[in-house]
């Protein structure tokens, strides 16, 4: 616990090593709730095998290019003074990846961008009569169903597995519906357009193809939020190969990705899932505040387990202090109180990190920082912090970062979960959907903190916060 951070972020625990030296007959995922050593895990079994395997190819890959550099830094520390293990090592976001096979194999991808694909559904969506469905439903139907699974025909549309949906659409809206993404498909097609989903499906046919496998291990971390056509895609790379392909996840950390069946492109994990249950990263308090959010028990849908109930923390810490403030002004005192007090107890700036719902409050979180008379950094997606400033950010960039002191704020009710996603949803199961992910949102900023937490409501609370304090 002494140890520089640097080293503490690589640190592998002992009960965590038969994991990484296991041999797998086929594919395997490691789960755990926040702070587990997953992504360690990940690291060290990439090293691992590119060590037992002196003329393998290793791929080390994750869902964003944030993630992918700090697993590159965090590689970097691990292999030490063996550069030549890392030049067998390819460390990728999964769109970076698709994106260079795709030039290596067919040339420059040409790319259709998201405010194009939204602009041609609103224009096809017009022309239609009793076409009244809202750009929301129009996008997350086209990106989560249509595009995901590369659907090429009225009957595919029709027939396709709508996962926990209680309202089905009448046929005569499906029909509606598919005309209008049919004459989206035709647009892209005639301007040369790819999206991402079509890439990476082009890209399985062609490794699926080939008469010796791209890579010979592949080491996939924050699986939970990979895409339909992404797992399709390393499935080509040989599934069914042993030690071809070991995932890292947790699907309480889902943010990004509706659930799908993995079974269903041909990966099974089945049989070769395991729970990590040491966590060394946050204090017991932390954690056992955090896992109020969620179930001591969560499934994917081909009826694989995690169990959350059952993880030790190996240090003790102070309890996290929940606050409902009256105002933001008093909410922004009360954080700046709590920032010079952490200063106080030996955190730096750098080791400090406020984290909001998203962009409309980082003024809150601006305003807490200056009244501690501290500098602040906001994270992008490049995720450099810097020892001296305080890092502000909203949740979704809290994905994979871990600070000494952490303050959610401005977790008002309407803010957390997002009035607005409520408010698009026509369905029981997307409501139920938008209230996980929420969820999970606060869950993910919560435990990027090891000693010190504090969660803050400057209006009336949300109930997530009334969750932590049962």
């Amino acid at each position: 616990m002494d140890s520089p951070w640097e080293r503490w972020s690589i640190f592998l625990h002992p009960a965590q090593r038969q994991w990484v030296e296991r041999d797998y007959n086929g594919p395997a995922r490691v789960s755990g709730s926040a702070g587990t050593g997953k992504t360690v895990v990940a690291l060290h079994r990439a090293v691992y095998l590119a060590e037992a395997h002196p003329d393998a190819r290793v791929l080390l890959a994750t869902f964003s290019d944030s993630l992918a550099a700090m697993l590159k830094a965090k590689l970097l520390l691990l292999i030490g003074n063996r550069p030549r293990l890392g030049e067998r090592i390819d460390v990728y976001s999964m769109d970076a990846l698709g994106t260079r096979l795709y030039e290596l194999h067919s040339g420059s991808p040409r790319l259709a961008t998201r405010e194009l694909i939204e602009s041609l559904l609103i224009e096809a969506s017009e022309k239609q009569s009793g076409a009244n469905f809202s750009r929301r439903f129009l996008v997350s139907e086209w990106e989560d169903v249509v595009d995901a699974w590369q659907l090429d025909s009225w009957e595919a549309y029709r027939d396709v597995r709508r996962l926990g949906r209680k309202t089905r659409l009448p046929e005569s809206q499906r029909l509606t519906l598919w005309a209008v993404f049919e004459e989206v498909r035709q647009a892209l097609k005639q301007r040369g357009l790819l999206t991402q989903a079509s890439l990476f499906h082009e890209l399985a046919s062609k490794m699926e193809q080939r008469s010796a496998p791209l890579y010979d291990f592949a080491i996939i971390d924050e699986a939970q939020d990979i895409r339909v056509p992404q797992l399709q895609f390393l499935a080509s790379l040989g599934a069914n190969r042993p030690n071809s392909l070991f995932f890292a996840g947790d699907l309480g950390q889902r943010i990004f990705q509706q659930p799908f069946s993995w079974k269903t492109l041909g990966v099974n994990i089945q049989g070769r899932s395991r729970t990590l249950r040491i966590n060394y990263r946050t204090s017991h308090q932390i954690r056992r505040q955090a896992d109020l959010l969620l179930d001591p028990e969560l499934y994917d849908v081909d009826g694989n387990s995690e169990q959350r109930t059952g993880t030790v923390s190996v240090f003790n810490g102070p309890a996290p202090d929940l606050k409902a403030l009256d105002s933001h002004e008093e909410e922004a005192g009360y954080v700046a109180e709590w920032l010079r007090r952490s200063l106080s107890q030996g955190a730096e700036p750098g080791e400090m990190a406020i984290f909001v719902r998203s962009a409309d409050e980082l003024p809150r979180a601006r305003n807490a920082a200056q009244l501690a008379n501290m500098g602040w950094l906001e994270l992008d997606e490049k995720m450099q912090s810097t020892s001296d400033l305080v890092n502000i950010s909203t949740m979704h960039y809290a994905k994979g970062l871990e600070f000494r002191a952490v303050a959610v704020m401005a977790c008002d009710d309407e803010i957390l979960p997002s009035q607005e996603r409520i408010e698009s949803v026509s369905d029981n199961a997307d409501l139920e959907e938008v209230y996980n992910t929420e969820r999970h949102l606060l869950y993910v900023a919560c435990t990027r903190a090891r000693d010190h937490l504090l969660v803050t409501s400057g209006a009336q609370p949300s109930e997530f916060m009334d969750d932590m304090l049962r």
